[in-house]
């Protein structure tokens, strides 16, 4: 119950990682609202939050658009109370080399997955500062933020504005005991991935992660709850990489140098 008495927003908990972050956070004391468009989806983890005992609500939301966000982060807090979490988790993803890439793509994943860290931040912050209570924003990241993703330029783009973006964010912010991090996972089966991940792709993954697996959203859940608890409190403006040793390795997988 490292979370009890606290409340959140997790933005794109209807499914994936967010859906694991909002249960996980439910299951360690916390009440939660989530914003999303995909009503059915989100009322569905509302409903097993509130089997667990604690207070949820949907809010719809485009979290790209200024307005909606301003409009739905009033209504959470009205239901919430107040505001002691923020996750920035939205992310969507298009596939597309630069060469050939549509204007159109490029404005979609920026607005969706960067902009809308700035617009819901913003309004957290706006919250947390006259609580002076202090408070957390976590963002998901990804690996891809300092790795290539070919075919995925928007999507890398997006992923290193967010810990640019974070990193500014702390600063500001640390005068009012509000942290601010970043989660970088490695890959991970949620609704999104496992369409992706054929068996070729996963045959690369494992031999390529030296823990060979790939995650389960709720192991990067763990990182996102501690980021929020207080066990994280001196920490502000950091990653917390959860990848299974992708980033760190840089072996070549099924060869050997020659001895000397």
């Amino acid at each position: 119950m490292r979370l009890i008495h606290k409340t959140s927003i997790v933005t794109g908990a209807a499914s994936g990682i967010g859906k694991a972050i909002a249960k996980c956070f439910a299951a360690e004391g916390a009440d939660v609202a989530i914003l999303d468009i995909n009503q059915v989806r989100a009322e569905e983890v509302v409903a097993d939050i509130q089997k667990r005992g604690r207070r949820a609500c949907f809010v719809r939301c485009d979290v790209g658009d200024a307005k909606q966000v301003q409009a739905a982060f009033a209504e959470a807090i009205q239901f919430l109370g107040k505001l002691d979490i923020l996750v920035n988790n939205t992310g969507v993803i298009r596939f597309s080399p630069i060469v050939d890439m549509p204007e159109a793509d490029w404005d979609f994943i920026l607005r969706t997955n960067l902009k809308s860290v700035f617009l819901c931040s913003q309004q957290a912050a706006r919250q947390m500062i006259p609580q002076k209570t202090g408070g957390r924003i976590i963002c998901i990241s990804s690996i891809h933020a300092v790795l290539s993703e070919p075919n995925c330029g928007h999507y890398t783009a997006a992923k290193g504005g967010i810990e640019a973006f974070c990193r500014t964010l702390a600063t500001e912010l640390a005068p009012h005991k509000i942290t601010v991090n970043y989660i970088r996972p490695g890959a991970t089966f949620t609704e999104l991935t496992i369409p992706m991940y054929t068996p070729a792709v996963k045959r690369s993954l494992f031999e390529r992660v030296p823990l060979k697996e790939i995650a389960q959203a709720e192991w990067i859940a763990a990182g996102a709850v501690f980021l929020a608890s207080d066990e994280s409190r001196y920490m502000t403006g950091q990653h917390l990489t959860i990848d299974g040793g992708y980033v760190m390795d840089g072996s070549l997988p099924s060869a050997e140098y020659c001895k000397q």
